[in-house]
């Protein structure tokens, strides 16, 4: 049998300030082929290129992904503001209704950094611009204009993991070191949502939805970096192939 195909959230960029593309990071391809196990195909943020019908009917899986563009304040109910940009409204327009109609057929949805951002505002969640200027909490960005690739992905704080949660039973261990590359953060979980991890202030940092009838999983950091070597990475991109598997074999019964 092929390999199930994942469907990778791209985002709008610009090349030398002048070239529009439709771009992702190949991290997060080389996660899907070499720790899920799976095909990639780049899902492009524009709701004129790509239907939801059509993406459900040709992927087995979809990778939520993270992106300098935010989800549109508008999509939660809130006003926007200068803080809460850049954003890339083609991208919600498309990943928005994918996310919910992926998740009630039950095909795998994985979503890191803005991706659990898109999985709890599709249910009704909501976000805070710039998680750092509430009380009590640090700074979750990256060290600023560094380009040390491995200081950027440096892991920089522990989660503690939901007792008895799905993460907990799948990787085995209550607690975990992450990297941190992000400004915004979710604050109330959408319906159905369960909390999976929190950093040590109280960010939330991973989510699953328990009652969804297939895989969906959404954590803050940015799993995709070193996807074969880190131990966390591997057992989550290994579980998200499989349930790809299961869900394609699935679909051909």
């Amino acid at each position: 049998m092929n390999r199930p195909l994942i469907g990778i959230a791209a985002n709008q960029s610009l090349i030398n300030e002048t070239y529009h593309v439709q771009a992702t990071g190949l991290r997060n391809v080389e996660a899907i082929v070499e720790a899920s196990g799976c095909s990639a195909i780049i899902i492009p943020g524009d709701p004129s290129a790509v239907e939801t019908i059509t993406l459900m009917n040709i992927l087995d899986g979809v990778l939520l992904t993270g992106g300098r563009p935010n989800v549109h304040p508008s999509y939660y109910g809130h006003e926007e503001t200068e803080g809460h940009g850049p954003f890339d409204t083609g991208r919600d327009e498309v990943v928005l209704p994918l996310t919910r109609a992926a998740v009630a057929a039950g095909m795998p949805v994985l979503g890191v950094c803005r991706g659990i951002q898109e999985i709890n505002v599709a249910f009704g969640g909501t976000l805070h611009p710039e998680v750092r200027d509430l009380p009590g909490k640090m700074n979750h960005r990256m060290p600023k204009d560094c380009r040390d690739i491995e200081l950027i992905f440096k892991k920089r704080h522990k989660v503690t993991l939901t007792k008895g949660g799905y993460l907990e039973r799948l990787l085995g261990v209550s607690e975990i070191q992450t990297n941190s590359l992000h400004g915004q953060a979710c604050i109330d979980l959408g319906a159905g949502i369960a909390l999976e991890g929190l950093a040590e202030d109280g960010t939330i940092e991973a989510i699953s939805m328990p009652s969804a009838p297939g895989f969906v999983l959404g954590v803050q950091w940015h799993a995709e970096y070193e996807p074969t070597i880190d131990e966390v990475s591997a057992k989550m991109f290994g579980a998200f192939g499989e349930a790809a598997r299961t869900w394609r074999m699935r679909k051909a019964a």
